[in-house]
């Protein structure tokens, strides 16, 4: 996955969390952000994977989100490592 297409699908993970009123002040708390972020921040790829780590954080956040949009359940995690900062290091 390209960094454009990752930022591509943190978007729409940004507009589902957007939509979706039980989920949108959970991300807003655990995050710091603000309503008037989503929009100020929506093109700062270091926001865009805060968003995609905030969704990868349950299964059925992921599962909802991926079914919404028609992508495998692997996307989100995918979008993240495509992203700065993203990338996972693995110590063995």
């Amino acid at each position: 996955m390209t960094q454009d297409q990752a930022e591509t699908l943190a978007l729409q993970a940004l507009g589902w969390l957007a939509a979706n009123d039980e989920l949108l002040p959970v991300f807003l708390g655990a995050s710091g952000a603000a309503l008037e972020d989503l929009r100020a921040r929506a093109d700062e790829p270091g926001f865009l994977l805060s968003v995609l780590e905030f969704l990868t954080m349950d299964d059925a956040w992921v599962m909802a989100f991926c079914d919404a949009h028609a992508l495998p359940y692997t996307a989100p995690m995918q979008a993240c490592q495509a992203l700065p900062g993203g990338a996972q290091t693995h110590w063995t």
